[in-house]
């Protein structure tokens, strides 16, 4: 049963060099210890410096990785908040959406995000979607057109990787 309290609503504004602003709502309902985890770490300023690692035009922009190239995170993981994981989460991994990245594990998200690009529902019910980009597409778009990933896994060298400036909560 859910609470009848209204949930804080949370916007985040992540700032990436050279490409502008990328403004995302959160939904702390559907998905509150996600939120949680990535507000704290926003407001920390724990993204304030890394990149986008992993982008794939037509699929999605990845970061969050202290470690640049997919293999690391914050000091803790949090539960995925996703179907297959026995939590309900219906939102859909349309253009837009903002959800954790995970090993094979389903309860290792850490500080790893991705922003879809294109529609990708197949991932519906994998991963905790916690939210929806409400302006900045374009900046998803032109990231995802001046990459030049180094594999078919979306790699980007360490040079090339767009910097997230910050992620400002409000």
């Amino acid at each position: 049963m859910k609470s009848e309290e209204p949930s804080v609503a949370y916007t985040a504004i992540i700032d990436v060099a050279d490409y502008g602003s990328i403004t995302v709502e959160l939904d702390a309902e559907t998905a509150p210890k996600t939120v949680e985890n990535f507000v704290a770490l926003a407001n920390e300023g724990f993204y304030d410096g890394l990149t986008f690692h992993r982008i794939m035009d037509g699929f999605m922009i990845q970061g969050g990785d202290p470690d640049g190239d997919g293999t690391g995170g914050s000091e803790q993981t949090i539960k995925g908040e996703f179907n297959n994981n026995g939590v309900e989460n219906n939102l859909s991994r349309t253009r837009g959406a903002i959800s954790m990245a995970r090993s094979n594990d389903y309860d290792s998200a850490s500080s790893q995000f991705f922003i879809v690009h294109e529609d990708s529902t197949y991932l519906d019910g994998s991963y905790a979607c916690f939210g929806y980009v409400t302006e900045g597409m374009d900046v998803v778009d032109a990231i995802c057109a001046d990459a030049g990933p180094s594999d078919n896994n979306g790699s980007i060298a360490a040079e090339e990787q767009p910097v997230i400036k910050s992620i400002v909560i409000q």
